[in-house]
């Protein structure tokens, strides 16, 4: 057992993502030299998920209206509320801000830090952190409790058992377990009696049967400038912008993400789902029925939909392969069917990539399980934040702000939870 200093309240973050960093920026700025902040992290170095979001430019958060960015995490958006209200974008921005790192408003409306990486952002955090006093203890693998209570970690050193006053569980979800969250801790959760929802992939791909021929030409291609659509469970249609692209297994792509939880439970509940898409959404079906009745008989349909209706050839293809799938070949059907094909061409999906190769993950701990600063009811003392918790939401900024956010909100949890009369002394 790790001897404590009696003088000294002991506060344990394991994981070192930025809702574990967060959390213990929170507590060491509240508590200062009469606690002590340590992250325990089973990894060789903290934020790696973090530094892999921003390789292709780091999506912090998003600037739209604050009741529409709420709405973008479905159901959860109620549990999720006070914490982003507490912490919205604009917060993050500022945060960024007082550690070096302008952002800006791009184009979408997503924000950046000017650098567009993540690397100068997480160094200077990590310097803030030891400057107030948090340490950070690498390799320690969470292995749950003993039988008083203290926490068990796997170390290159051995088994190391730590005693704690209070303790922020931000371990992440399923996604990328290569850089640290494999959700083992699902387990060791649930031996508490807490409930924990199945993790599943969200902002991930989805299987299709592709024809090998189509995999040939079309593998890897983009389709832009489409609108998605489906139908959740009670019928209601989603919709969305986006675009995709063709993988050997199905497709994938930001278009995709954002219908994701309707797809995904209609495949759980269905063992299918339909996916629909709109490869001309600047036109109505009138107009692309109108300038396919034009079409001159010796004109190629391919060369035709290219120049007419300037569809690139993967979106040609996609229209190909998806009537010889019916039974149908596009060059023979009516113009009034083939306008209806290209504005709602309908595919199959057949099943989800792997929660290993997903951006994050749903599913999680049940909201009813813990307190409005997500302390877990039936084991007091113990909170959690980030993808832990039952929550998800497409990309765009939205889960790094809600990691953020509920980061804070635990560690606030915190410091009431010790600053109550006589606790932790």
């Amino acid at each position: 057992m790790t001897p404590r200093d009696a003088t000294l309240k002991e506060i344990a973050v394991v994981g070192g993502g930025p809702a574990g960093l967060f959390a213990a920026e929170i507590i060491a700025q509240a508590f200062g030299v009469s606690a002590r902040v340590t992250i325990y992290e089973r990894m060789a170095s903290v934020g790696r998920k973090f530094l892999l979001a921003g390789r292709g430019g780091l999506n912090l958060t998003h600037s739209e209206a604050f009741d529409l960015f709420l709405s973008r995490y479905g159901s959860a958006a109620p549990r999720l509320d006070a914490a982003l209200r507490a912490f919205p974008p604009q917060a993050l921005r500022q945060w960024c801000e007082s550690l070096g790192e302008e952002t800006f408003v791009g184009s979408s409306g997503r924000i950046f830090p000017k650098s567009f990486k993540t690397s100068p952002l997480l160094r200077a955090w990590l310097a803030r952190l030891r400057e107030q006093g948090v340490r950070f203890a690498l390799r320690h693998e969470w292995r749950g409790f003993d039988g008083t209570k203290a926490l068990v970690f796997d170390t290159p050193d051995g088994i190391q058992r730590i005693e704690a006053d209070a303790v922020v569980l931000a371990l992440g979800g399923a996604s990328w377990p290569r850089l640290g969250s494999d959700g083992s801790w699902k387990a060791l959760v649930e031996q508490g009696g807490v409930e924990v929802a199945p993790l599943l992939p969200a902002n991930s791909g989805f299987t299709l049967a592709w024809s090998e021929h189509f995999l040939r030409s079309r593998e890897g291609a983009p389709l832009k400038n489409l609108r998605l659509s489906c139908r959740d469970l009670s019928g209601a249609v989603h919709s969305s912008p986006g675009e995709l692209t063709v993988t050997h297994q199905g497709l994938e792509g930001g278009g995709l993400y954002a219908l994701g939880r309707f797809l995904r439970e209609n495949l759980l509940a269905n063992g299918e789902a339909w996916l629909r898409l709109d490869l001309c959404p600047d036109l109505d079906r009138e107009e692309v029925e109108r300038r396919i009745a034009a079409r001159a008989v010796k004109q190629s349909l391919s060369t035709f939909l290219r120049k007419s209706l300037h569809l690139a050839p993967p979106a040609i293809g996609l229209i190909n392969e998806a009537s010889l799938q019916m039974g149908e070949k596009s060059a023979t059907l009516a113009p009034a069917e083939l306008a209806e094909r290209i504005k709602d061409l309908p595919l199959r999906l057949t099943g989800m990539a792997s929660i290993a190769d997903a951006i994050s993950t749903a599913g999680g701990i049940a909201f009813d399980e813990v307190d409005a600063f997500f302390m877990l009811r039936k084991l007091p003392g113990l909170f959690v934040a980030g993808e832990m918790l039952d929550w998800e939401a497409p990309t765009g900024g939205y889960l790094l702000q809600a990691c953020f956010a509920t980061g804070k909100r635990a560690g606030e949890g915190v410091v009431q939870w010790l600053g109550r009369e006589g606790h932790g002394q």
